[in-house]
């Protein structure tokens, strides 16, 4: 029960190609940004469609994977936790940001079966 502590799932699609880098220290990192959409009718009575965006974050072997299975548009189940971080920009100023640290994926694209 301890790893629903902090546990999130979102389906969405790839807002841009996987950001892929390699670290001199061996490790590798992949980040895109993610959009959930909502659809709900407002008071009017319109249908309304409510896209969030977040950011998604992934290390080693599961980046690796997204490197190669995920593209720009892709949809996409994520799994992870989120984490909150700060920096100081080149002002001075100081960043927040959360992230979606993805431990799983699943990739919802339909691929054509070479047979």
């Amino acid at each position: 029960m301890n790893n629903l502590r902090n546990s999130v799932q979102l389906i969405g699609n790839l807002g841009k190609a996987v950001t892929y880098r390699n670290f001199d220290s061996g490790s590798t990192k992949a980040s895109f940004p993610l959009a959930t959409n909502e659809y709900y009718k407002n008071n009017k009575g319109e249908k309304t469609q409510d896209t969030q965006w977040h950011n998604i974050v992934a290390w080693g072997k599961t980046a690796e994977l997204m490197k190669t299975h995920l593209d720009k548009g892709s949809h996409v189940i994520v799994r992870g936790k989120l984490v909150s971080r700060s920096w100081d920009d080149e002002q001075g100023n100081k960043r927040y940001i959360t992230e979606v640290v993805a431990s799983d994926f699943i990739s919802m694209e339909k691929k054509e079966l070479p047979f």
